[in-house]
């Protein structure tokens, strides 16, 4: 089922703009705080209004401010799945899921069916004060899709887990979309549930979307600055172009080669932790940095680096072994690689 939704909404001075596609795909809203993600959700979903534009699902209108539609959430086929789950808390298991299929003839036999799909036998008389956060969950992911919606939103789902139940739910939900097989739109500001979960990605900038693109992509080379941080990248510098494959790097104070043509709309350059590496006779793009800080990590040794100019930091991820020795106050001579720079608008 093909979702197209391309639409502002204004709150105040903050205003959503939002410009995607999705087909049976699970599509990530990827977002800090604020950045308009659940906002975007409840306008495709009818809990609120756009101020302009169009919402289009498998052919059907859903919103189009110029022709005057705007479908009720009942009418929309639109499963959604809240962040906190939203469960009527005077309902049995049974009565939530049965709620979303009023009006249907099958609504017991569907009822049982999802009760089933999500192992929820043996729970279907306890009210959700009975019932643990994963288990709350899968009753609020079977309501959803009870009446068989052409979209699921699912709106950080996990946002109240944490260790072992989040990592098990993530398994349990994956395999669920899986079989599903429709198209969905997942919010989230955690990237490593994008990467195990979703497909594609779209990354939302202060209320601004920016292309779809698979999440590999995103973390392979994100292509703006917005991108580059939520793809977990704490390396960044606004710069400079010099031409032929070459930057300033301003907040580092160095030049830098490429290992291709620097764009022309390049505004910054990012490299990741793990890439930047103790220099090596005969590479280039070497700075001499000073040590601020080092922190041991069961796996690795992070290190915050001071560059001899400019007023930005770096930071390196070694293995423990690489780092034993390194110390606060000591010099060390760093490279950035050519082929791991990324360019960014």
């Amino acid at each position: 089922m093909r979702l197209t939704a391309a639409f502002r909404k204004r709150l105040g001075s903050f205003t959503l703009d939002v410009n995607l596609e999705a087909e049976n795909e699970v599509l990530a809203l990827l977002g800090a705080s604020g950045a308009g993600k659940s906002l975007a959700l409840k306008c495709i979903a009818g809990i609120e209004t756009p101020d302009e534009g169009v919402i289009q699902l498998g052919g059907r209108t859903l919103f189009d401010s110029q022709a005057g539609i705007d479908l009720p959430p009942q009418q929309r086929r639109v499963g959604y799945l809240f962040q906190q789950y939203a469960l009527f808390p005077n309902m049995t298991v049974e009565g939530n899921i049965a709620a979303a299929l009023r009006g249907r003839p099958d609504k017991k036999e569907r009822t049982a069916h999802w009760v089933r799909s999500l192992r929820l036998e043996g729970l279907e008389q306890r009210y959700p004060r009975q019932l643990s956060g994963g288990q709350q969950q899968r009753v609020a992911l079977a309501r959803a899709l009870a009446n068989e919606p052409e979209l699921l939103l699912l709106d950080e789902p996990f946002s109240a887990l944490d260790g072992q139940l989040k990592w098990q739910l993530e398994l349990e939900l994956g395999d669920t979309l899986a079989a599903w097989g429709g198209t969905a739109v997942y919010v989230s500001h955690d990237r490593g549930e994008v990467c195990r979960l979703c497909d594609t990605v779209c990354v939302l900038d202060e209320g601004k979307s920016q292309e779809k693109e698979p999440v590999a992509d995103l973390f392979r080379a994100p292509k703006t600055r917005a991108a580059c941080l939520l793809s977990g990248c704490r390396n960044l510098s606004a710069t400079r172009p010099l031409g032929e494959g070459r930057l300033f790097a301003q907040n580092w104070g160095t030049e830098l080669t490429l290992a291709a043509p620097v764009p022309a709309d390049t505004a910054w350059v990012g490299i990741r932790a793990r890439q930047v590496r103790p220099a090596a006779h005969g590479e280039i793009n070497r700075l001499t940095c000073a040590v601020l800080r080092v922190t041991r990590e069961p796996f690795a040794t992070s290190v915050l680096l001071r560059p001899p100019a400019g007023d930005g930091v770096i930071h390196m991820k070694l293995p423990p072994e690489e780092g034993a020795a390194l110390q606060p106050g000591q010099s060390l001579e760093i490279s950035l690689p050519p082929e791991a720079l990324l360019p960014l608008r």
